[in-house]
């Protein structure tokens, strides 16, 4: 910016100095007096003046006084032969006569200079700024790319990265061949042109690039896939070459590509076919990528959540060779990455990572930095000085459910549904074997939800048994009846419930072939339209009388559940009334306070178990 100003103000200059020029020139400091041509009769009679000039119908001259006075007169036609014998016959000495002036020749040709002068000036503006990226004018066909050169005091390294150790293992290898490449070309080794990092959004993707460029200390391009695309037909391909130039020029560099998915989607299924602005950028991409030389040492890293819509051509060996799976973290994962995210966040001494870690099964990098941070915020709320654990607590149902919401005004009817309905999903789930324990029941609104029953599991899980996904129906449906069996009346609460169940029960018989009456057979394939990036449904592959067998599959797994929901609540009837009494009376229990409810139970029966082993014992010795 102040090379652009720098470089206009020159011209600022000139333009200002020939205005000042020009009226240097051509600016008369004295004003001539206008007299009119009777009174310049009275003058010439009284021999008042020293000198006259005749400009055609002007009389200019000077008055014979003490500070010469100029003046002009103008004469008429009628009467110019009679001024004429006038001043003949006056005494004044100094008589001449001159041509009408014509307009000075830089008065006439400045119209000219200062057009000249605009179109220089926007010339060099419109220059200026189709030298640069971003949005400038004149700018289109040039790369939006960011280098970021990192600050060796705040660099992001490899031992920022927690949880994502075999992903680093694999990008070890860029961060050696940009550092020593000799080691690798003396083998006749080819190091990975290009590396694709696949995972859910959160996962930490852009993160370990950035710790890789920082690792390897070398430049670091970024750029959106969206960044290509424009409006104007041709703009994606030349961008996509001035991003490898400038690349070049830097090299060894890193050039990171974000959501690569918005440029690199396969070829033939957009709306403009083969001359389509997307696919001309794609096929410049592809062309660079396999273009340039072993040692030039630039390396595309790119990310995506969606690979399955990427063209198999950008993801073939020489191009992306290497794909590293990005994935969820587990619980040894997550604590490492809460201390990093504790980093300069005083805990209390109460605080316990590992608890924290094994509460957030399923926590992303991005969910747990956010954890720590709305426990951070809840800390300085309430004027602590030290974060406590509670308040990580809060942070994981904040994060989870969201905020609550206590200014909310609810009737008592409403509260009593809620907490019966609640209650339901929390017994059933206590009740089942394989559900996930009960960490808290609330009836407290909190974002969409009136109320909220939250099971955390015990341990990380990548799969699900047959058995699992049927309890987990029961327990969705545990809600729906117990506002049947005691309030005898349904609401719409159980709406999202029934929804979840639904689907469950769908991909059950469709998805994973666990229905016995359709075998291990997969209905369905998902039909996703590559172009706009997003599933618009399943197409149907089978018979009329299939699809009817599906339905009686569906609803006989739902009804089975509905089932088993009503005979857990019926026979535990006692325990849902308590847990619903205890939710109207302190809104929210903790799951110390819900087992306990169950506890009680199970003490009073060891109690009767007891006794009558006592009584069994005494009718023994009788009998002997």
């Amino acid at each position: 910016m102040r090379k652009f100003f720098r470089g206009i103000s020159i011209y600022l200059l000139i333009f200002v100095v020939l205005i000042l020029i020009v009226q240097y020139f051509f600016t008369n400091d004295a004003k001539p007096v206008e007299m009119g041509y009777e009174e310049l009769k009275v003058e010439i009679e009284k021999d008042n003046i020293k000198s006259i000039t005749f400009v055609d119908n002007t009389i200019k001259g000077e008055l014979d006084d003490k500070d010469n006075t100029k003046f002009t007169s103008y004469v008429p036609d009628v009467q110019k032969d009679y001024y004429d014998e006038l001043i003949k016959d006056s005494n004044i000495k100094n008589v001449s006569a001159e041509p009408e002036p014509g307009t000075p020749w830089i008065i006439s040709a400045l119209p000219t200079i200062l057009i000249v002068l605009i179109f220089v000036v926007f010339w060099f503006v419109f220059m200026q700024q189709s030298q640069g990226g971003g949005g400038r004018v004149m700018s289109f066909g040039k790369s939006k790319a960011k280098m970021h050169k990192e600050d060796p005091k705040n660099k992001i390294t490899f031992d920022d990265v927690a949880g994502l150790e075999e992903e680093k293992e694999e990008l070890v290898e860029i961060v050696d061949f940009l550092k020593n490449p000799k080691k690798f070309t003396h083998l006749g080794a080819r190091i990975p042109k290009g590396v694709l990092m696949v995972g859910p959004p959160g996962t930490g993707k852009t993160y370990l690039s950035k710790a890789t460029a920082g690792e390897a200390e070398v430049p670091f391009f970024s750029i959106s896939g969206s960044d290509f695309v424009e409006m104007f037909v041709g703009v994606g391909a030349s961008r996509v070459r001035d991003l490898f130039e400038q690349a070049k020029k830097t090299s060894p560099c890193i050039v990171f590509i974000d959501e690569i998915d918005a440029v690199g989607r396969r070829r033939g299924a957009g709306l403009g076919g083969g001359h389509d602005e997307r696919e001309q950028t794609l096929n410049q991409l592809l062309v660079e990528m396999d273009g340039f030389g072993i040692n030039e040492g630039i390396i595309i890293i790119a990310a995506t959540n969606r690979p399955d819509i990427l063209d198999p051509a950008l993801l073939r060996p020489g191009r992306f060779d290497r794909q590293v799976q990005v994935g969820i973290p587990d619980i040894k994962g997550r604590e490492a990455i809460l201390k990093i995210h504790s980093r300069g966040k005083p805990l209390e001494g109460d605080v316990d990572l590992n608890v924290i870690a094994r509460r957030t099964i399923g926590f992303t990098p991005a969910d747990l930095e956010n954890l720590m941070n709305e426990a951070a915020l809840l800390s300085a709320r309430e004027n602590l000085k030290e974060i406590p654990m509670r308040l990580l607590e809060e942070a994981i149902t904040k994060v989870i459910a969201g905020p609550e919401k206590r200014s909310r005004v609810r009737s008592d009817k409403e509260n009593n549904l809620t907490a019966y309905h609640e209650a339901g999903h929390a017994v059933v789930g206590k009740l089942l074997p394989t559900t996930d324990p009960v960490h808290m029941v609330t009836i407290m609104p909190r974002g969409r939800a009136g109320g909220f029953t939250m099971s955390l599991p015990t341990e990380d899980r990548s799969y699900m048994s047959k058995t699992e996904m049927q309890e987990k129906i029961v327990e969705l449906l545990g809600g729906r009846v117990a506002e049947k069996l005691v309030l005898e009346d349904i609401s719409t609460g159980a709406s999202n419930d029934i929804e979840r169940a639904t689907k469950l029960a769908r991909d059950m018989v469709t998805h994973y072939g666990m229905s016995d009456k359709l075998g291990p057979m997969t209905y369905g394939k998902d039909d996703s339209n590559v172009f706009l990036g997003k599933d618009i449904g399943r197409s149907k592959d089978y018979s009329e009388e299939v699809a009817s067998e599906i339905d009686h599959e569906m609803r006989r797994i739902i009804e089975m559940a509905y089932s088993e929901a009503e005979r857990l609540l019926s026979e535990n009837i006692d325990k849902l009334h308590e847990v619903a009494h205890k939710l109207l009376e302190q809104e929210t229990l903790n799951e110390k306070e819900f087992n306990s409810i169950f506890e009680e139970d199970n003490e009073v029966q060891n109690d009767d178990l007891e006794d009558d082993t006592t009584e069994n014992d005494s009718n023994d010795e009788d009998i002997e």
